[in-house]
């Protein structure tokens, strides 16, 4: 749990920074990735056997586990990254410390930064990252195919929406009960709410991930409920929350689901994760 917690913080205190200088090596042999998305995204363009170090929250594929771990994604260890000796480091705008970043780049340390952050950049930010790293087409093929998959997913949904009647429905997306925290604008989960079609009940928050209270969610009445697992069985966790919120709709019509921690990470199985959502929202 307390592993979870941590990469909850991690997402929703992430620090922001654009336009970050990056030297970007081609076909490195040595490859750190400081972020779970950009891990996944290096193995599904096959470069799995050049990574060299990944962050403590790099588990999958299973092969990430084994690699040897640098740290966290808002606290790598600088000497671990320096001794592992990498042709280039992989970092992300979301998670990873600007800083960081800039230290890399005054000790002659090569990175590249992955700047998509919306579900929508997904695609062009494979792009970029396998330009840079010597697999401009094995990329290329990756992001079509997730641009392929977007298309078929809003598709299904749309067309199973045009044989029900009513109003999009209210859809909560709980990252943490307690404190709770939403998922909120800005992020992959309200993008594949809106992809689909539905209703993001945090749509209009100020904040990314913003801490909700009981009394606006009675007030707001979400018709459904998603929980995401992460590395923790959430099922337990939650009970106290939805014993709270037993009058709202979702929970009165059993419309709560405990859902995988796929679009919490911008990368190949962000497909996946949209059909999962698809499932809990028909």
């Amino acid at each position: 749990m307390k592993k979870h917690i941590i990469l909850i913080i991690a997402i929703v205190f992430s620090t922001s920074f654009t336009a970050l200088a990056a030297d970007p090596t081609s076909s490195p042999k040595r490859i750190i990735s400081l972020a779970p998305s950009m891990t996944e995204i290096l193995y599904a363009l096959g470069l799995g056997d050049q990574i060299v170090g990944v962050t403590t929250f790099c588990d999958y594929p299973e092969d990430a586990k084994k690699k040897p771990k640098i740290g966290g994604m808002s606290n790598p260890s600088l000497e671990a990254v320096i001794s592992l000796k990498p042709d280039v480091v992989v970092m992300t705008t979301d998670g990873n410390p600007k800083e960081f970043n800039d230290r890399l780049i005054e000790l002659k340390v090569k990175t590249f930064v992955f700047e998509a952050r919306r579900l929508v950049e997904l695609p062009q930010g494979i792009r970029d990252l396998g330009a840079a790293l010597g697999v401009k087409d094995r990329a290329d093929r990756l992001a079509r195919d997730i641009e392929d998959g977007i298309k078929r997913v809003k598709a299904m949904h749309t067309a199973a929406r045009a044989q029900q009647s009513g109003h999009p429905k209210k859809v909560l997306f709980i990252v943490w009960p307690e404190p709770l925290i939403v998922a909120g604008p800005g992020t992959v989960i309200d993008d594949a709410i809106t992809l689909l079609g539905e209703k993001s009940l945090a749509a209009s928050a100020a904040t990314a991930y913003p801490k909700y209270s009981i009394e606006e969610v009675l007030r707001q009445a979400p018709d459904v409920i998603c929980i995401g697992r992460g590395r923790t069985s959430m099922n337990e966790v939650s009970q106290g929350l939805l014993a709270r919120l037993s009058s709202v709709p979702a929970v009165k019509k059993g419309k709560v689901f405990y859902v995988s921690d796929q679009l919490y990470r911008l990368g190949p199985r962000v497909i996946s994760g949209i059909e999962e959502l698809a499932e809990c929202l028909k």
